[in-house]
């Protein structure tokens, strides 16, 4: 039976996503855990998280999970969502500067206010509810039609410093890489466990995913 660990590092919908990992799943076996050797013994890794990024990285030093982090997204299929995924660039504007991980090269800026509409509405951070997403080209895609909505809730954003490692694209109002790829590691913003059919089938995909591109 194939083991998905769900990281803990006491920030993340947990509940949420290692049931939806379960739903698609019968047959995988999920761990939510913050104990290294179960992560690093897992077939897959999830790294989920929601909060603020200070907390996020005092968190995971606190747990000795960075090196561990940093090995799972070398060896094994790798799925960062929300503040997991962000957690994987190298610094973060969030409570004024915050050093990340530097897994994905790239910083996380704030959503510059005020945000205006074509129509010259308002916008409201944090950007909240469901967008469209633009794909490149990865295997979590598959069976997923382009432009498919997927449900946000976030202040800040990845911008990676090489294209090629987008593997999405959202507007607010402006293009922002809302996924990212690099080798066996997939990270996404939006929150796949609460984007209905869509959400699921990526988490299909990824629990199916070898981690080749």
């Amino acid at each position: 039976m194939s083991t998905v660990a769900v990281i803990d590092y006491g920030m993340g919908n947990l509940h949420s996503i290692s049931k939806a990992l379960q739903h698609v799943s019968s047959d995988t076996n999920v761990v939510v855990t913050s104990d290294a050797e179960t992560i690093l013994n897992a077939d897959r890794v999830v790294f989920p998280g929601v909060g603020a990024m200070r907390d996020c990285m005092k968190a995971l030093q606190d747990l000795n999970l960075v090196d561990v982090i940093k090995q799972a997204a070398e060896t094994k299929p790798f799925l960062g969502i929300c503040l997991g995924m962000q957690a994987l660039l190298n610094d973060s504007q969030e409570n004024g500067h915050t050093d990340c991980l530097g897994i994905l090269d790239g910083h996380v800026l704030k959503f510059a206010e005020p945000l205006h509409d074509e129509n010259g509405e308002i916008l409201k951070v944090p950007h909240m509810g469901w967008n469209q997403v633009k794909q490149n080209y990865h295997p979590l895609w598959q069976n997923i039609p382009d432009e498919s909505r997927f449900y946000f809730v976030h202040s800040y954003y990845a911008a990676p410093q090489n294209s090629e490692i987008v593997a999405g694209t959202s507007d607010y109002p402006n293009a922002f890489a809302c996924a990212l790829m690099k080798n066996n590691v997939f990270a996404v913003q939006f929150h796949p466990e609460k984007s209905q059919t869509v959400g699921l089938q990526l988490l299909t995909n990824f629990l199916n995913w070898d981690g080749q591109v």
